[in-house]
């Protein structure tokens, strides 16, 4: 496969994922790190990673932002519920 093929698949296929989480809005943060270890400030943090790697000022906040699809702020606000003790117990049980 040519590298620009590539390239354009990689990053149609991180839109899709951003517009799926977008239309998920339901899916909680603990949620996404208890199932699969990663959330979207995940995401955001190596958004912000590799734009820097590429000499690309974008702080975690901009990358939030790009990842959130809004502030993070008004995304928390929003849509962020609290944690159950279920889900707690579960993601500390990840951590030992």
């Amino acid at each position: 496969m040519d590298e620009n093929v590539r390239v354009e698949i990689e990053a149609a296929t991180f839109r899709k994922l951003l517009e799926h989480l977008d239309n998920h809005k339901e899916v909680q943060n603990i949620d996404l790190m208890n199932l699969a270890s990663f959330c979207r400030n995940c995401l955001s943090k190596w958004y912000s990673a590799e734009a820097t790697e590429r000499g690309v000022e974008l702080d975690y906040e901009s990358a939030r932002e790009v990842v959130y699809g809004m502030p993070y702020s008004k995304w928390k606000t929003d849509y962020q519920t609290e944690a159950t003790s279920g889900q707690l117990e579960t993601f500390k049980k990840q951590l030992d």
